[in-house]
């Protein structure tokens, strides 16, 4: 989001002429508030079942029915894996056991393209049938060689290119 306005005061924000930033940020004179514009923190699970990866259809703007992996914003205080479970509750009606901890991506969301900081999980169902609830439109396994073109936001084909270069070390824990 980029203020136009000092949250603080109401001055009006300017990009400073000089800065040591390689990206100048939007400063107020009056009350020398600076505008960082740092992304949400984001989370999202890599599920994976006998070799193949569930993907979900979103039913929502932004990306409405591009497939994307289920997953959510943090909220204020949440630790990463709290957020991620609780993301799986909502958007699919499971329980996840966490692997291991896949990659950290930036990427941008919805029309403003607001700055987000995507946490990726490798995870499994450790219970509950999945359920897509209100805000998924169909939730399906693929396999590497079946993978939809539609895909939703720029990190997502980098998720699925770590998943495979972890999947083909052969781990038995990974595939």
């Amino acid at each position: 989001m980029e203020y136009c306005f000092c949250p603080l005061c109401g001055s009006e924000l300017i990009l400073p002429s000089k800065s040591g930033s390689k990206k100048p940020r939007p400063a107020c004179v009056r009350c020398e508030f600076i505008h960082y514009g740092n992304p949400k923190p984001c989370v999202g699970a890599v599920i994976i079942k006998n070799g193949k990866v569930l993907l979900i259809q979103r039913a929502n703007e932004p990306y409405k029915y591009y497939w994307d992996f289920p997953g959510g914003f943090l909220e204020c205080g949440e630790l990463p894996e709290e957020g991620l479970r609780r993301e799986m509750m909502e958007e699919l009606s499971i329980d996840i056991s966490v692997i291991r901890l896949l990659g950290i991506y930036p990427d941008s969301y919805g029309p403003k393209g607001d700055a987000t900081l995507n946490i990726y999980y490798l995870c499994k169902v450790s219970h509950g049938e999945i359920t897509p609830q209100t805000e998924i439109a169909e939730a399906k396994w693929f396999a590497l060689d079946e993978l939809p073109r539609k895909l939703a936001f720029g990190h997502v084909e980098l998720v699925l290119k770590t998943w495979k270069k972890w999947r083909d070390k052969k781990s038995p824990v990974l595939v």
